[in-house]
């Protein structure tokens, strides 16, 4: 049988702590803390549910993000 690929580790890092923060700002700080993918949304949009490793997700309104998650 073939082995089963392990996932690189996420960044130990809570998204709650990128909330209220400006977005450009958020996404420059996330990066630098290690995630390899930084995805910035606006409120209702519409997007697949797959959970990537090293993604973090940020729900931006007028410029600051109001709610974040991995994957």
């Amino acid at each position: 049988m073939a082995t089963i690929p392990t996932p690189p580790a996420e960044p130990q890092d809570s998204p709650d702590g990128y909330v209220g923060l400006e977005s450009d700002r958020a996404e420059r700080l996330a990066r630098e803390r290690g995630w390899s993918t930084v995805r910035s949304l606006a409120p209702g949009t519409i997007i697949t549910m797959e959970y990537r490793v090293g993604r973090l997700n940020f729900e931006v309104r007028e410029g600051r993000v109001t709610r974040a998650w991995k994957g």
